[in-house]
């Protein structure tokens, strides 16, 4: 059964990329060097993960999902995350395409 978003805490932000042609692994290299360290040593991230579209040689998108709303701005504001969004910024063909979801499922281990 369905629950409400007062049972399931937290926010999740979807963010899709779409490289320019043959720069998906440039744009996950730098992401593995500058992000991967700072996600891990985020309190704020419950659960993060960053996939590249097996139907878009192209395409990446990031399930990320965070405590609070504000632990997800702050995050934004972080240097490294603006220092990463500067690099990377040459490498895509779009800016990135991001939703906010207030999750009201989910499946947990017991």
């Amino acid at each position: 059964m369905p629950v409400g978003p007062e049972a399931v805490p937290g926010v999740t932000v979807v963010v899709s990329h779409k490289t320019l042609p043959n720069q998906r692994d440039a744009v996950r290299a730098l992401w593995e060097k500058r992000m991967a360290p700072a996600v891990l040593d985020n309190s704020g991230h419950l659960a993060y993960y960053y996939g590249l579209d097996s139907d878009d040689p192209d395409g990446i998108t990031a399930f990320q999902h965070y405590r609070t709303a504000e632990d997800a701005l702050e995050f934004l504001r972080h240097p490294t995350y603006l220092a990463y969004e500067r690099e990377v910024a040459p490498l895509l063909a779009a800016a990135p395409e991001v939703r906010r979801l207030i999750p009201t499922w989910i499946k947990k281990e017991s």
